[in-house]
């Protein structure tokens, strides 16, 4: 409704014919609305108003300015003849065309041949379909029943008496299969072979055609979602004859299987094939992002954007990447701040400082951005599990460090004496920064013992040990430790796990004796495991892990997560249920639970608890008792900026649906309905001046004009020189009868715009009414007032006493005679400051019945006066209940209809003063809805 043309005429409608006026270059050039330059359009070319080819082609050029892809601007063309080609060129499709036809007769020859149908016959196997067994006893062509060489006799009475039905239907029905045992029906799928056996000796061609067969059967089983027996067809399809088709078409039947790695390695090798192919960079990038691989699976995607930048698949996944990246950059700066952790020795002091400077960051920094420290084996560390709930294949699963196990509880196992011990100088800890998910960090310590020896294994006093920290692991562990925490972020898991052998295979060469650091490399393990899907492998580093530390909170979650993988729900739920007595607040394990509960109750019934292998009861030195921190100004901040986006997501996609509605009840004639979705995009996008203009028109329709005028004040807050908005305020305050307002917003209109006829007829209208309402005002009875002159200082005394004593109201009065001669002593000495106690001490409910039959006026501008200057600042809400309840009097709609110009001035002057004041027993619009019925 907002977004016509710039040059608005009345709109019309598309069964109508287009006027010959707006068959014009001006006409042409300021016209935004599309639909009506087509329009417009197809009478130019029609040549029903003359042939104008130079009005046509400009009226063309400017739509293609307004929508290039406009259907009208397509041009049919005929359907090419010999008469279009040139002889060699129409002699060459002829002969193309030949060649076609004999190479199609010579393939169907070929294809009838018997030696080619035996070989498909005897070596491919059936498409599919039942099979039927028939017993080895019963003949598959049972033998004709003999003709019988003698008529038989007619029976006598006798013969027909001693008759069995049963036994003759017997004799009848002879060899039928009813003495053998019935067929048995096998509807399952016959076992195919992955590879179709094909002779050598087959063409090229008929090794495509026998590819493209198995690719069409494979292409049936995936529409009707049988993915295992289309990737089979698929796989025999390609055993015949590699195509592009087959690989991808496999590719996608395998991410429906969640067969991560399958598909891509068939990716991979239709990109060896075609290297630009977009539905082989899409399938990557979707196996990339479920594998975690999203820097891979963005660039893939980006890939596919530069060939096809409309393709709607690859935008919006591309879109979800970019908002998990943003979202995993953003947990990593608040949870990973890096601790740069010194060592200086004696007399390797040189050496370690060359250490550190090669390799600055920790190298045993965990996966997933926890930091790894050396700690006296007296700290306490706490467990790092991941408060976010996890579901099935969550790409935000984390490795913990080495000693995120550990809760403060269990005795560490100690190396050899003369191993990890910290000599007088050689920890100086310094902490730059604490992990903000609640890892531990090292301490400050000075530990003082004897400084004798080396660093690489000189007897010390034992004075502390530490327990295998990774800092002090040999320099080859630290390479593999670090390089399989980088792969991981990287979201290399095949790689990672590979690094991460190595560095289990080293540690235990080197004869190393700390089950905490064993533990970690374990757990870390599995958790590439099971990032790559690879859940036995998951379970068994992590049932390696638990046996060098019992009860460890990461192991147990990600055993139960491979558990669960693997459909082997009470194993999986006796590892949540563990994990829940060690720490109650991860939320992943309670909403496993309940999810693993479902179905073991509709797996094994009500018994479903005694099914259930028993639950280790944990001990309580190894639960954990800690409260969450509360978020950071960071990760709030983050959030609240994603609900925005949300919110603004949802606000464009019901917007324009909410409008095209509120457009759609206008046009119906049912503006209540209308003006209920204007509101609704109000809410959405409160800044969009066209619905406040749109809302108005429903409001001038309904006759509310306050309301109207209020929201064409707000348009033009917007957009000040909004016509619209200028023209229906307009009409509001016409309807207010405020003929002056709508005079001079009907002027601004025709400033902006001076051919609108419609505001020129109004103004019209207007100017009359406004003389009208003028010269009733200057018509207003007028009263003789008696002067007489007075001589002397006694007259002019008596006059002031007689003044002074009708200044003294009664305040309280308990009938309306009392009231009315408060009302006339106050209004008579023109006091409005008593006449606004009057009405102070005056029930609100009671005042129509005092005024019943004493309004006039006068005495209704008197009113407004006093509660104007004086009651409305002490207590505005009482002058809106007298307002309220004034209106109700008996004479008020005959006061109202006689009102001067006076009086008219004061109610204005009233309500827009009310209406600046901010109460809680009323609104703006409860005022404008009283002003009303008042002006």
């Amino acid at each position: 409704m907002s977004g016509g043309a710039a040059h608005q005429n009345p709109v019309w409608d598309s069964s109508r014919k287009v006027p010959a006026e707006h068959l014009d270059y001006g006409y042409i050039e300021k016209c935004k609305d599309v639909k009506y330059l087509e329009k417009i359009l197809r009478v130019l070319r029609s040549g029903e108003e003359g042939v104008y080819s130079h009005l046509t082609e400009f009226c063309e050029s400017h739509l293609e300015k307004l929508q290039p892809k406009s259907r009208a601007l397509r041009k049919e063309t005929s359907a090419a003849t010999a008469a279009s080609f040139s002889k060699d060129e129409w002699s060459q499709i002829l002969q193309e065309l030949q060649t076609w036809e004999e190479d199609t007769k010579r393939t169907d020859m070929l294809l009838k041949q018997d030696l080619f149908d035996d070989l498909v016959k005897s070596k491919m196997p059936p498409v599919r379909g039942s099979r039927c067994l028939v017993s080895p006893s019963q003949s598959l062509f049972p033998e004709a029943r003999k003709n019988p060489s003698k008529r038989a006799v007619p029976r006598g009475y006798r013969e027909w008496d001693k008759f069995d039905v049963e036994k003759e239907c017997d004799n009848i029905d002879g060899d039928v299969l009813k003495k053998d045992p019935p067929a048995i029906l096998d509807t399952q799928h016959p076992k195919l072979k992955q590879e179709a056996d094909v002779s050598s000796l087959l063409s090229q061609r008929q090794k495509l055609l026998l590819a493209n067969r198995e690719k069409d059967k494979g292409n049936e089983a995936f529409r009707a979602k049988d993915f295992k027996e289309a990737v089979t067809y698929y796989s025999r399809s390609l055993s015949i004859l590699p195509t592009v088709g087959a690989y991808n078409n496999r590719a996608q039947a395998e991410i429906n299987l969640s067969r991560w790695h399958d598909a891509m390695r068939d990716c991979q090798q239709v990109l060896e094939l075609d290297p630009d192919n977009k539905k082989a960079l899409l399938r990557r990038a979707t196996v990339h992002n479920h594998m975690g691989n999203v820097q891979l699976a963005s660039e893939d995607l980006r890939g596919v954007l530069r060939q096809d930048p409309y393709n709607i698949a690859a935008t919006q996944l591309l879109s979800k990447i970019e908002e998990k990246m943003s979202e995993c950059q953003l947990e990593q700066e608040q949870r990973s701040k890096k601790i740069f952790i010194e060592e200086v020795e004696e007399e390797n002091s040189c050496s370690m400082k060359e250490l550190q400077t090669a390799c600055p960051a920790q190298p045993s920094q965990p996966v997933g951005g926890e930091e790894r420290f050396a700690a006296p084996a007296h700290t306490h560390t706490h467990g790092n599990t991941q408060k976010k709930p996890h579901s099935r294949g969550d790409t935000h699963t984390h490795t913990e460090s080495s000693n995120s196990h550990h809760h403060g509880h269990w005795t560490h196992t100690h190396t050899r004496p003369d191993k990890y011990k910290v000599p007088q100088e050689s920890k100086h800890t310094h902490t730059h920064g604490s992990d903000k998910r609640g890892s531990t960090a090292s301490v400050p310590t000075h530990t003082h013992t004897s400084s004798k020896g080396t660093a690489g294994g000189g007897k010390f006093e034992e004075s502390a040990n530490l327990d295998a920290p990774c800092g002090a692991l040999p320099p080859q562990l630290h390479t593999h430790t670090h390089e399989g925490n980088l792969l991981f972020k990287n979201g290399q898991f095949a790689t990672h796990t590979h690094t991460y052998s190595q560095a289990i295979q080293g540690y235990t060469d080197s004869g190393l004796d700390s089950p905490q650091d064993l533990c970690v490399l374990y757990s870390n393990r599995a958790a590439c495991f099971l990032k790559d899907g690879n859940s036995q492998d998951c379970i068994q580093d992590c049932t390696r892990a638990l046996e060098l530390q019992p009860f460890s909170l990461k192991p147990l979650l990600r055993r139960a997560m491979a558990y669960e993988s693997l459909e082997q729900y009470r194993k999986a739920y006796v590892d949540y249920k563990t994990v829940l007595q060690i720490d109650s607040s991860v939320q992943a394990a309670h909403d496993s639970v309940n999810r693993i509960t479902r179905m073991l109750i509709e797996q094994d019934g009500p018994e479903w608890r005694q099914k259930l292998p028993e639950i280790p009861l944990v001990p309580l030195s190894a639960q954990q008792h800690r409260r969450e921190e509360p978020p950071s100004a960071e990760v709030l901040q983050a959030r609240v900026e994603k609900a925005a986006r949300e919110a603004e997501r949802r606000a464009d996609v019901l917007f324009p649906a909410l409008k095209q509605e509120g457009n759609d009840f206008v046009k119906k004639g049912q503006y209540r309905d209308a003006f209920g979705k204007y509101t609704e995009c109000l809410k959405l996008k409160p800044e969009e001046c066209s619905i406040y203009t749109n809302r108005a028109l429903c409001l001038l329709k309904l006759e509310r004009f306050g309301e109207a005028k209020q929201d064409c004040d707000a348009a033009l807050r917007l957009e000040p020189a909004n016509k619209k908005a200028f023209y229906r305020r307009a009409l509001a305050n016409k309807g207010l009868q405020d003929f002056l307002a709508c005079s001079s917003d009907l002027q601004e209109v025709l400033q902006l715009d001076p051919s609108v006829q419609e505001a020129q007829k109004e103004l019209e209208e207007v100017t009359v009414l406004l003389r009208q309402s003028l010269a009733d005002g200057s018509k207003e009875h007028r009263r003789t007032v008696l002067i007489r002159e007075v001589d002397g200082d006694e007259d002019t005394t008596a006059v002031q006493s007689n003044c002074t004593g009708a200044v003294s109201i009664n305040q309280k009065p308990t009938s309306a005679y009392d009231f009315g001669q408060s009302l006339n002593a106050a209004r008579c000495s023109g006091n409005t400051e008593a006449c606004a106690e009057l009405l102070a001490s005056t029930s609100p409910e009671q005042l129509p019945r005092y005024l019943s039959t004493q309004l006039d006026g006068h005495t209704l501008s008197f009113i407004m006066q006093a509660l104007d200057s004086h009651l409305l600042e002490k207590n505005p809400n009482l002058v809106y209940q007298h307002l309220h309840h004034l209106h109700t009097a008996d004479r008020f709609t005959v006061v109202q209809l006689l009102q001067d110009m006076d009086t008219h001035h004061h109610m204005t002057q009233l309500f827009e003063h009310l209406s600046a004041v901010e109460s809680a027993e009323f609104t703006k619009n409860d005022v404008q809805n009283l002003a009303n019925k008042y002006i």
